[in-house]
């Protein structure tokens, strides 16, 4: 992510550069393609009163731009209530991708993925797991035994992921 930093009316020091660099890479964790970030500091004095105005400009490839102002009295709070906006509208962003609404684009894809063969490879056939419906485990150990099967993967009653396999010794194992 490219970052830019600039102070209008105000002298930038190290210090406030290294906590706006840690303030956007605190943005990172969203998994979003962000492509760059910019921050304009401002001093602003009105009617005897020191104040700061910091601005996050946020560049999302495929989406607008997100721009926050904050002020406040302090900068360093100013940075910090800014980054809180920030990271609200990015974990928004975040969710929006990863809703149920937007796994069923998936399952499309699957499907249109299970019926294409696999070039060069004619053993291996993709199929859908029956995942979904929840097993009890001795309904589970039935499919196992009238399957030629070597293993079963199930959801059990408490939405766990579970395998049953057949041993070398004749009895069952369940992870």
């Amino acid at each position: 992510m490219n970052t830019s930093i600039v102070g209008k009316q105000f002298e930038l020091t190290d210090s406030i550069k290294g906590y706006v660099e840690n303030a956007f890479d605190a943005l990172g964790k969203y998994n979003l393609d962000i492509i760059s970030g910019r921050c304009v500091i401002s001093a602003d004095e009105k009617n005897g009163k020191k104040g700061f105005s910091v601005e996050f400009a946020i560049n999302l490839a495929r989406k607008d731009t997100i721009v926050i102002r904050q002020k406040d009295k302090d900068l360093y709070a100013a940075v910090d209530l800014a980054v809180d906006r920030a990271s609200k509208v990015l974990r928004r962003e975040h969710d929006k991708i990863t809703t149920v609404k937007n796994k069923d684009e998936g399952k499309e894809i699957r499907a249109r993925i299970a019926d294409e063969p696999i070039e060069g490879v004619d053993e291996i056939i993709p199929m859908e797991l029956e995942l979904y419906k929840p097993l009890e485990i001795e309904d589970a150990l039935e499919k196992l035994k009238n399957s030629e099967m070597q293993f079963y993967v199930f959801n059990d009653i408490d939405a766990r992921m579970r395998v049953i396999y057949k041993r070398t010794d004749g009895k069952f194992g369940l992870y």
